[in-house]
């Protein structure tokens, strides 16, 4: 089961945290992973723990706002089977205190780069009459999270986005499929933490912890774990859906 061998699957921000996981354990599993990042420590890091697994796989500088580099790569890299927009950016304000330069900056990154990489890579998945596609939103996409209004905006166009492909290529052979995280570990959420309160910070951890009714916060390795099963061919029955992983904040808050 979930043999990627012969495969090649493109994950955007696969240098680190969720991305990271996700181009591991794909690496795991035989896929070929290209990653599209920013040039930074943590991408080379990652490339080179994946390129140790399968050494074929390669890392790419370009930025996903930029369409024309992405159409570019996508030539280059060609034929893709599987496509994971995980890229993005967080931003943290309410209707009233949110400027309108990082609303348009989170609008270009989360939302025109997912729509960037699809319309890029779609091409070559037409070709195959074959494909997946899974797009990163969030539980913000579903419900209302403080201080998250720009974020929220963003999560909840990539989960509409998705019902639009998976509805327009249901009959090309190509399933699109989105992924809801609560809140995950990830070296970001720790520099979130250090920088908003510094003298304060496990108690905060605690607190962002227990905002998740099972008590903890995701592993990026569980959010890899739900992805490596959906582009697989034992989900070929599975379209058009966002699946939560939450630890219960959905459906269990009270």
């Amino acid at each position: 089961m979930f043999n990627y061998t012969g495969k090649k699957i493109v994950v955007t921000g696969g240098g680190s945290g969720i991305g990271r996981a996700i181009s591991l354990k794909f690496a795991q599993q035989g896929a070929e992973v290209h990653i599209i990042d920013l040039d930074t420590t943590s991408s080379r890091n990652t490339i080179e723990e994946v390129q140790a697994i399968q050494h074929n796989s390669k890392l790419h500088f370009v930025d996903i706002t930029d369409l024309s580099a992405i159409q570019d790569l996508a030539k280059s890299i060609e034929t893709v089977d599987i496509l994971v927009n995980n890229a993005g950016v967080a931003q943290i304000g309410n209707l009233e205190n949110t400027k309108s330069e990082d609303f348009q900056r989170i609008f270009d990154v989360n939302v025109k780069g997912a729509f960037h990489c699809m319309q890029a890579f779609i091409g070559g998945m037409l070709e195959k009459k074959a494909g997946v596609i899974i797009n990163m939103a969030s539980i913000a996409a579903s419900v209302g999270i403080p201080d998250r209004f720009g974020y929220s905006m963003t999560k909840g166009a990539i989960k509409s986005m998705t019902q639009s492909v998976a509805k327009d290529y249901l009959h090309a052979g190509i399933r699109c499929n989105s992924i809801s995280p609560a809140r995950v570990h990830t070296p970001f959420v720790d520099g979130f933490i250090a920088k908003n309160y510094p003298n304060n910070q496990e108690e905060m951890f605690q607190k962002l912890s227990a905002t998740q009714p099972i008590g903890r916060m995701a592993k990026p390795e569980e959010i890899a774990t739900l992805a490596l099963y959906l582009c697989s061919d034992e989900a070929s029955f599975i379209t058009g859906c966002d699946y939560p992983i939450d630890g219960g904040f959905l459906y269990l808050n009270n």
